[in-house]
């Protein structure tokens, strides 16, 4: 073993570098994606798997190796099954940075003080809203599935959008940028989650979970109910929040400081 070491040493080119550096950045950037989702957990698991099959290679335990060898030969069709959406996301969002059109921060920073004063005033009012902000994966799909609006961001407008008997108030505002790029629109629901049954009757909460998952989008959830704010980031829902918490998280995440 240390001799085949030393030898693949000695023949180490530039190309096996680049080539080494390439696949950590690959796994570094998956695992980053996957970080604090079940699909973590199946990681770590395939790891194992992968840690037990050079042991009994190397302890020459023949059965043991023999069983997963053949297990290992699925393990491409079971990363596929157990890891869709999780490739989607990151294949998603390495077309969605190439492709994105950049905006100014400033436009976008102004815009949001009128987000906040929105949800705030519609918390107190215990008025239900959802309003997913875009960061670098599109969310056009979902913006073709409601009313397009393409109009800049104000309180008055929101508020209008989510208030009872509103024609456009079950549905999700998406935005993008500093404009409100669509209402009425339909979120995906999420596979799984940890709420509890507590929430299997709020959809809102579970649709800002989906795209969370779904996407690299926050966001944000007002429950009619109770009023209180709650901000979905990666498919964790951080509940209640008020105006001032609300600004600090969506300021550092979408990286509008």
């Amino acid at each position: 073993m240390f001799t085949d070491i030393l030898t693949a040493l000695r023949s180490f080119t530039l190309g096996d570098f680049f080539d080494i550096l390439l696949v950590t950045i690959i796994l570094y950037s998956f695992f980053r994606l996957i970080k604090d989702t079940k699909a973590y957990q199946m990681a770590i698991g395939l790891g194992i798997v992968g840690l037990l099959f050079i042991i009994t290679q190397w302890g020459n335990l023949y059965v043991s190796h023999w069983l997963i060898k053949n297990f290992i030969t699925y393990l491409i069709i079971a990363i596929i099954v157990l890891f869709q959406s999780e490739l989607r996301s990151f294949l998603t969002t390495i077309g969605s940075r190439s492709l994105r059109k950049p905006y100014s921060l400033r436009s976008v920073r102004e815009k949001m003080e009128d987000l906040y004063l929105a949800v705030d005033y519609l918390s107190t009012k215990k008025i239900g809203a959802l309003i997913g902000i875009e960061k670098d994966v599109s969310l056009k799909s979902y913006i073709d599935r409601g009313t397009k609006l393409d109009a800049l961001i104000s309180k008055d407008l929101l508020v209008s959008i989510f208030f009872p008997h509103s024609p456009l108030h079950d549905g999700a505002v998406i935005i993008h940028g500093n404009k409100i790029a669509a209402a009425g629109c339909l979120l995906p629901l999420p596979q799984s989650h940890n709420l509890g049954h507590n929430f299997l009757t709020r959809t809102r909460h579970l649709a800002a979970i989906g795209l969370s998952q779904e996407t690299d989008a926050a966001v944000v959830v007002v429950s009619e109910e109770t009023g209180i704010i709650s901000l979905a980031i990666k498919g964790h829902l951080t509940q209640g929040l008020d105006k001032d918490e609300l600004k600090s998280k969506l300021t550092q995440y979408l990286s509008l400081k």
